[in-house]
């Protein structure tokens, strides 16, 4: 459509990446409508002349899809079909010299902590009276609450801190106010991020704090769920366990990105810790949280890594039984510690290796999921589809884990709401069950 002769600018915002750049976008929503500026996000209706792309600069695949969003949108701006395309994001943070060259129809770049600049192209401020306040993307019942910014860990493959810097904690104070927020406008469940959530604190007040937020936001009115990702293991505040253990609205669920499971992968890694270290660690937890659900991530050709490396993150994997588990593989990524090792795992090895481990995986999931046939669990409901309603219990995050699907016709059902569903069949990834009234 062509914006020749439009009256009134309209911005549309196109998030890329992860939940913090969704986090980033809903906080850039806010600030623009609180400016009084017409913005919709990820919107169908090719209706805005403005466009704004949050780009995410991970690994190779997710730079490609950024790039080729860019460059779809610098074409629809030669084409007439939008006036203005702003970057912004990871991937603009990273690489904004080489992309101002290389796209010259994007009218400014920004980095991961340009908000205030980017609302100067809309003669727009930055309004203090609105942090806190987030216009939500995802659906009301839950929202992603970020605990802290940048990375200050050494993992040598690692681009984080080159994109969003060294790590900073928001005030506990800060954060139980953008809950109570949320709590107000609907939000049932937050799922709490950051580059390193187990480090939040030590920056302002000098100690791993994260078991004092959590029990702070644990008493926010309206918060049902509380969910903790991105828990790095070495140094692991074991006091956040204890406040998991007393607090019912705590989920049983950790997602703790391990990387490895072989000692000299991640020495290699620079990760600060060996497979041993890790199994410890694994089985304290389980301990003082009896029933709780890990996730955990893992890489798969990593230079140097040998058949007998791989053996033993295979061997760690099966004894280990994490509930979730999700693999990469490897990529070579510039200005990290990794990219002066020779990338030398063929593609298909790490593949190969990879497809090992998810087929491991399944089987223990499987195993895990029908041992729930029969048990009734309380499930939050996040959407519906033709008469089956689909949630997920408090093991579960959204998008990356486990489904309960619920065949109903019951129209009392409304999304975000708790129910009790009994459990009678499973797969691999998904559990299927009726309404307990």
């Amino acid at each position: 459509m062509k914006t020749k002769g439009r009256k009134k600018d309209k911005v549309n915002i196109v998030t890329l990446g992860c939940s913090k750049n969704i986090v980033d976008s809903e906080v850039m929503l806010t600030q623009l409508r609180g400016n009084k500026i017409d913005t919709t996000h990820e919107s169908t209706k090719d209706d805005a002349n403005i466009v704004i792309v949050n780009t995410c600069g991970f690994i190779d695949n997710a730079k490609q899809e950024s790039i080729d969003t860019i460059l779809r949108y610098a074409d629809a701006k030669t084409e007439g079909l939008i006036d203005k395309l702003y970057v912004t994001g990871c991937l603009s943070q990273r690489y904004k010299d080489d992309l101002e060259r290389e796209i010259p129809q994007v009218d400014s770049f920004f980095g991961t902590r340009d908000l205030p600049l980017l609302l100067k192209k809309f003669k727009a401020d930055y309004k203090k009276e609105l942090v806190g306040e987030r216009i939500l993307t995802t659906s009301n019942h839950y929202a992603y609450l970020k605990i802290a910014e940048g990375c200050d860990r050494p993992c040598s493959f690692c681009a984080i801190p080159i994109m969003r810097g060294k790590h900073i904690s928001k005030p506990i104070e800060a954060l139980v106010l953008e809950a109570k927020n949320l709590a107000k406008n609907g939000t049932k469940e937050l799922l709490l991020i950051a580059q390193d959530s187990t480090y939040y604190g030590l920056d302002i007040y000098k100690k791993r704090n994260l078991a004092e937020l959590l029990a702070k936001l644990s008493d926010v009115e309206g918060i049902e769920w509380i969910r903790l990702h991105y828990a790095f293991p070495t140094g692991f505040p074991l006091d956040i366990l204890d406040v998991m253990a007393e607090r019912d609205n705590i989920c049983n669920y950790l997602d703790m990105p391990l990387q490895h499971g072989s000692t000299n992968m991640l020495k290699a890694m620079r990760r600060g810790t060996t497979r041993e270290k890790q199994e410890e660690l694994i089985q304290t937890i389980r301990e003082k949280v009896p029933g709780i659900a890990l996730r955990t991530t893992l890489i798969s050709g990593y230079p140097g890594e040998t058949e007998q490396d791989f053996q033993e993150m295979y061997d760690f994997v099966e004894r280990s039984r994490f509930e979730r588990l999700g693999i990469f593989n490897y990529s070579h990524e510039e200005n990290t510690h990794a990219y002066n090792f020779t990338d030398d795992v063929p593609d298909s090895v790490k593949q190969e290796r990879a497809n090992a481990v998810m087929d491991l995986q399944e089987k223990i999931s499987l195993e895990i999921n029908e041992a729930k046939i029969g048990k009734t669990f309380k499930t939050l409901i996040d959407r519906a589809e033709s008469g089956t309603f689909i949630g997920r219990t408090e093991f579960d995050s959204p998008e990356v884990d486990n489904e309960v699907i619920i065949e109903s016709e019951d129209n009392y059902l409304r999304l975000g709401d708790f129910v009790n569903v009994k459990i009678n069949d499973a797969t691999e990834f998904d559990l299927y069950g009726d309404v307990v009234k």
